[in-house]
């Protein structure tokens, strides 16, 4: 079986900004543990000659037709800007 340490688990937090205590990394560190696990044991199976399955269920995709229309009018979107005039968004210049 497949274990990952707290260390490990802690640089994952800070990858991703989170900040987690003792007691959630000890329990991060199990949980990331049973799925490495797992993903082992369906490694292990034998899926010759077993066609990929993309979808557990046989359906039509519901597509809409692809033509541009106009959804709201442009005073409808400039009213959720923070500052606008008359017809762009305003915003600060970043050079």
């Amino acid at each position: 079986m497949t274990t990952i340490s707290t260390d490990q688990v802690a640089a994952i937090a800070r990858l991703a900004r989170l900040a987690p205590d003792e007691a959630q990394l000890a329990t991060f560190a199990r949980q990331f543990g049973d799925i490495l696990g797992y993903m082992e044991m369906l490694n292990g199976l034998d899926t010759t000659g077993v066609e990929p399955l993309y979808s557990p269920v046989q359906h039509a995709t519901a597509l809409r037709p692809d033509e541009a229309a106009p959804r709201c009018t442009r005073e409808d979107v400039l009213r959720n800007a923070p500052e606008a005039d008359s017809e762009f968004f305003i915003v600060p210049r970043i050079v």
